[in-house]
């Protein structure tokens, strides 16, 4: 019991002593006072992977067309957003894209960057909803492992990223996610139109290739910065590469299952569908089981929004 309370002691020392290293700029805006309110929302989306299961087990799933609609190509203005901000206010900053430590002035670019990188934040947090819709419409086994890893902890971690970095180098990652998303969301707001879009969604593999791509870009990125001693946190590059190690291995065993692990016909067969019901799901969920023991499975009516 003594250890235990030490190690809580310790913690907490540790935590009010980086606190005092934090960034000054954003400790007034939303969310950044404390961690609390990051936390009790990835706690309350943990209660809803639980939960949500369960209370749409006697239930039909629900449609959402016009959600997802709206929702997808929400997202795309938000992440374009993003990138656009941070392009921009870096460019007039004159940062490297190989080595920029973080700049803590009040320079109108360096709050224009931070405050890009909070709505990248925030961004995280919204993103939730992929799974509550993927749950509402009872698409169980998109909830995947990776999907679950990828939203829970990107939310957490950006957190950290904004309370002590928001500047410098952690805008490179932000701008090639962000740019991604536009695609990304774009392609699940275009199958959310209807089955009248398939023939333009024969790219949808190659989202999941370029995620895997901006993996190993952010690796190099890192390692680079690391070998010629940016002076940029040590500790987040070393995170970032850690991160994406783990995402190179989960999107790969994702890739394969999905595209090489199974027969060339039944990818054909697949039906674009935005959020959750195509093969590929926002890059990180399982391929969608349409068939059982050779069986189709028969699919109830869906409730309308």
């Amino acid at each position: 019991m003594e250890v235990v309370t030490h190690f809580v002691n310790d913690t907490v020392e540790f935590y009010k002593w980086s606190l005092t290293i934090a960034d000054k700029r954003v400790e007034s805006w939303p969310m950044m006072a404390s961690p609390l309110p990051t936390l009790a929302i990835s706690c309350l989306y943990l209660l809803f992977l639980w939960a949500g299961p369960r209370y749409m087990q006697d239930r039909q799933p629900y449609t959402l067309r016009r959600t997802l609609i709206v929702y997808n190509f929400s997202m795309v203005v938000l992440n374009f957003y993003i990138a656009k901000e941070l392009l921009i206010a870096t460019r007039a900053a004159g940062y490297s894209y190989l080595c920029q430590p973080v700049n803590y002035s009040n320079d109108v670019n360096e709050v224009r960057i931070a405050s890009a990188l909070w709505w990248y934040y925030i961004s995280k947090g919204v993103e939730f909803l992929d799974t509550v819709f993927f749950i509402l419409r009872k698409k169980f086994n998109q909830v995947s492992f990776l999907h679950v890893y990828h939203h829970c902890t990107m939310f957490i971690l950006w957190w950290i990223g904004i309370k002590w970095v928001p500047g410098g180098q952690a805008f490179f990652g932000a701008t090639i996610n962000s740019s991604i998303h536009v695609v990304m969301y774009g392609y699940y707001g275009l199958a959310a139109l209807g089955p009248q879009m398939q023939k333009y969604l024969w790219w949808k593999k190659y989202l999941t290739i370029i995620q895997m791509i901006q993996f190993h870009v952010t690796i190099g990125h890192a390692g680079h910065s690391l070998y010629t001693g940016c002076p940029f946190p040590c500790w987040m590059q070393w995170a970032l590469i850690g991160y994406a190690v783990t995402f190179i291995i989960l999107f790969a065993n994702f890739y394969y299952h999905a595209y090489r692990g199974k027969p060339s016909s039944s990818q054909k067969g697949s039906k674009p569908v935005a959020n959750g019901t195509s093969v590929v799901t926002n890059g990180h969920s399982k391929v969608e089981e349409v068939e059982d023991n050779g069986k189709r499975q028969r699919k109830g009516r869906a409730k309308r929004e």
